[in-house]
């Protein structure tokens, strides 16, 4: 961990209200443009990092610090300035059409520019993620991938340099999947999301961060963190690596195991 560090986890604890453990002793630096993957069992922390990241959970031990500075002296207004979430409580009014929900990403930054501005940025926003057939649909007529870009673009509208996302692959197909983090991938900021699909990380993540029973069990970048040996210790299955079309392809080797009766 670095001072130069982008975003910044010192010594991060968090506790239930009847004291049990929901993260402990979580710290590392992370670069300016990375995109960190977070992977871990069920129950490892995973959420509970992202919420006190982001500023979601009020930070209780430790600290977490962007650019230097810690989540505790931003205000809210320059929180939202500067951070952008994209949780899996997303759920935006039927009635709204696509445009304008993805605008109202652009609340917090609206006294900045001129309303000109703001419609150029927008047109802009769902021309990147593919959103602009779509800007006067209903939100409640989209399909799950469209609404889930939706929610990145609303996300974008904040023009922010940090964006957390809490899953966002989740119930999506294969194709929409990688067609959801390319866009992610390309972006240019720097990313905090959580991903179960392991084999997706190397692709599309330069860093990963895998947890398990409420600690970190590693961190860095993906080539060396998300080796067979952690995959194993970390989920008890084999993580395998295969040749094809010039490149290293992983997959999960994922067995069936006996049921007691």
């Amino acid at each position: 961990m670095t001072g130069s560090a982008f975003l910044t986890a010192r010594n991060l604890e968090y506790y239930a209200l009847n004291g049990d453990v929901l993260l402990q002793g979580v710290s590392f630096g992370l670069e300016d443009g990375a995109i960190l993957a977070i992977a871990g069992p069920n129950g490892a922390g995973k959420t509970t990092l992202l919420n006190l990241l982001c500023g979601a959970n009020e930070l209780a031990l430790g600290d977490v610090l962007i650019k230097g500075r810690s989540l505790r002296q931003m205000t809210a207004k320059e929180r939202a300035r500067m951070i952008a979430v994209v949780s899996q409580q997303e759920l935006p009014d039927g009635r709204l059409r696509l445009r304008d929900y993805v605008a109202l990403g652009q609340i917090p930054i609206r006294a900045d520019r001129a309303a000109e501005d703001h419609a150029r940025d927008l047109g802009r926003i769902l021309k990147l993620t593919n959103l602009s057939a779509l800007a006067d649909k209903r939100m409640a007529v989209l399909s799950g991938g469209e609404r889930q870009r939706a929610h990145i673009a609303r996300a974008l509208a904040q023009n922010p340099s940090l964006l957390f996302l809490d899953e966002p692959t989740n119930h999506l197909d294969p194709d929409a999947k990688g067609r959801m983090l390319s866009l992610v991938a390309d972006l240019g900021i720097t990313v905090v999301m959580i991903v179960h699909d392991l084999v997706m990380i190397p692709e599309f993540a330069t860093h990963v961060a895998l947890m398990k029973s409420t600690r970190l069990t590693g961190f860095g970048p993906v080539s060396e963190v998300l080796t067979p040996e952690r995959v194993r210790d970390t989920f008890g299955v084999d993580y395998l690596c295969f040749q094809h079309d010039g490149r290293v392809v992983p997959a999960l080797d994922i067995r069936r195991t006996p049921v007691s009766h």
